[in-house]
């Protein structure tokens, strides 16, 4: 594979014409691609609320200790991204899912705008907040809107949490399983928007390469991932993945 370099025109003919082709593809997705759209940064100074970094509310431990203070930073949250809408690389990926025969969106985000672009073959890595589950009974249930009372409790009287994956928690083990598999058996891997650095997501793309898959990176900044890729384009998702996909504004 060709060491990554800035984007070329050649760069991109050949992502798309790999894509083109491809009869298998997995597609995962970082913070990258939701920023575009304008969902709030977890970390820096605008992740702080209420002078509290995410790493102090978004563990098991704040939640045992302040259900309620915990709740009121994922309300917020959530009422910040009532408005927000996908934007065309999340719309790019809906369209390509429909025309490869086997095809497999895992994401990093939780913020659920695959589902709203149209995506249906999709496993959320790290949860979804548009969900919750039950620290009681164990039941999981789509609820987006506002409670009437924090914090929120079960029929069962249970009290309930996002349904998201906190500091200190491991990943679901269905979904990140269900993703290792269709990395290792892609024809072609695209990497959009992600870092590259956190694991056990991290090692997706690395086990796609492992099996001869053709990867193709799309972010604005080179990764660790980058010189190991087949092309690393460099752009913003909501403008490389159209061009990659066609169809469609």
């Amino acid at each position: 594979m060709s060491s990554a370099s800035p984007s070329t025109t050649h760069d991109t003919e050949e992502a798309r014409d790999r894509l083109r082709r491809a009869r298998r593809v997995l597609a995962l997705t970082g913070a990258g691609i939701s920023a575009e759209s304008g969902v709030p940064t977890f970390r820096g100074p605008q992740g702080l609320w209420r002078d509290f970094r995410p790493e102090d509310l978004a563990t098991p431990q704040a939640f045992s200790r302040d259900p309620l203070l915990v709740w009121e930073w994922y309300e917020s949250r959530r009422e910040r991204m009532g408005s927000v809408q996908p934007n065309a690389g999340h719309h790019a990926l809906a369209r390509l899912e429909e025309r490869v025969p086997e095809f497999l969106l895992a994401t990093q985000n939780v913020d659920g705008l695959h589902a709203l672009a149209g995506s249906r073959s999709l496993v959320e890595l790290h949860g979804c907040l548009w969900r919750v589950r039950c620290t009681g009974c164990g039941a999981v249930r789509e609820e987006r809107e506002p409670f009437a009372a924090l914090p929120p409790r079960c029929r069962c009287s249970g009290l309930l949490r996002p349904d998201v994956v906190w500091f200190g928690e491991e990943l679901p083990r269905a979904p990140l399983e269900q993703a290792f598999a269709a990395a290792r058996a892609a024809d072609v891997v695209l990497v959009v928007g992600t870092s590259a650095l956190v694991y056990p997501a991290a090692a997706v793309p690395e086990a796609a390469l492992e099996e001869g898959a053709f990867v193709v990176e799309v972010n604005p900044e080179r990764t660790p991932l980058s010189a190991a890729c087949g092309v690393s384009l460099r752009g913003r998702a909501a403008e490389v993945l159209p061009l990659l996909v066609g169809g469609g504004a």
